[in-house]
């Protein structure tokens, strides 16, 4: 029998139920999944999710790897609410981190306190250049953003692996495929001594609040608001969709940029040819866990910086294997888009109707 999607009218709270249901389904599903794979549920589920928050050194690492993931997932939050879909935030992290490292090596050794606000500065307009190819691609041609920011992800890697194995290689690093290490007027404050927590942390949450005053409090805001979930009332007030389009490239890609910025001058301190374990991508399940709302991505980055030291944990206590980790994440979203589908839809069977028109 054929399906009908019929639309439903939400409740307010139904939307943030949805979040609160994919997590508990994806502990539901991880529990089944450690199970299959041999492991004790139980105590692979408690090193994942509640072991690192016992020790104070892991918690400062939720605001090391959440930071990143905020920021990506912040822009990319507006871009979305603007129907610009850009999944290329990982190739504008990379362009950002090597505009920033540029910087770092080309005053490298000096201690001038301008240095480490030029390379942020470098980062954020990198991002913003990479990003704005898809977008001229989009407005110009009307080539599809998705495939286009996607495809420059990887040639982004591939000018890093360039850079870090040919030219910007340390003479003094063994050869192995790295550059030199930033000086200390190129890195990253370390807000609490002792451990890796770093200024981008608070600055992360500063951009979510700011972006919060810019989609809720501004006439822009609204402007991204009704392109996205009403074109055609969009183009009848007169708002131009192609400047909404490049505004959500250009904020994506810069805020994608800082986070390369943050990686390479924060917890690394030098560029090495893979720079993060796919923050660019993950941004995207941390965007819609917070509901595309610059307060609910800051918690959502959180979890997610959960999942990355939890799993981490248990692979080294437990036993897990390490694709287990991104699965574990991957159902996030998978439970939570399902959650969305079957909250604006409700599935009916049709029962067919015969060429007489009666039902059979």
């Amino acid at each position: 029998m054929p399906l009908k999607f019929e639309r439903r009218s939400n409740k307010k709270w139904q939307l943030y139920a949805a979040p609160v249901f994919a997590v508990l389904m994806t502990v539901a599903t991880g529990f089944a999944l450690f199970w299959a794979l041999g492991l004790e549920p139980m105590a692979t589920l408690y090193q994942f999710l509640i072991a690192p928050l016992l020790t104070f050194q892991n918690v400062t690492e939720l605001g090391v790897k959440g930071a990143p993931l905020a920021l990506i997932a912040t822009g990319l939050a507006i871009g979305f609410r603007a129907n610009v879909w850009n999944i290329g935030a990982e190739g504008q992290l990379t362009l950002g981190a090597i505009a920033a490292g540029g910087v770092a090596l080309a005053f490298w050794n000096e201690s001038a306190w301008w240095i480490l606000p030029l390379m942020i500065a470098a980062s954020i307009v990198g991002g913003m250049v990479w990003a704005s190819i898809p977008a001229f691609l989009k407005t110009r041609f009307g080539v599809n953003e998705i495939l286009t920011s996607l495809m420059l992800t990887y040639v982004a890697m591939l000018i890093l692996q360039m850079l870090v194995f040919g030219p910007w290689k340390d003479p003094d690093g063994f050869n192995y495929p790295q550059t030199r290490l930033f000086s200390e007027a190129e890195l990253l404050p370390i807000i609490i001594e002792g451990t890796r927590l770093h200024i981008g942390a608070p600055v992360a949450l500063f951009v979510a609040l700011i972006a919060w005053f810019l989609m809720k409090r501004t006439v822009i805001g609204f402007q991204i608001a009704v392109v996205g979930d009403a074109p055609q009332a969009a183009r009848f007030a007169g708002f131009n969709a192609r400047q909404m389009t490049w505004l959500a490239f250009l904020i994506g890609g810069g805020a994608a940029g800082m986070a390369g910025a943050f990686e390479a001058a924060g917890p690394i301190g030098q560029l090495v040819p893979v720079l993060t374990p796919g923050y660019g991508f993950t941004a995207i399940i941390v965007a819609f866990l917070g509901r595309l709302n610059p307060l609910g991505i800051v918690v959502a980055a959180l979890l997610m910086a959960l999942t990355y030291i939890g799993g981490e944990n248990a692979q080294i206590t437990a036993g897990l294997p390490q694709p287990a980790v991104g699965v574990f994440q991957g159902l996030l979203l998978f439970y939570l888009l399902a959650a969305d589908g079957l909250l604006q839809f409700r599935i009916r069977l049709v029962a067919p109707v015969t060429r007489s028109g009666a039902v059979s």
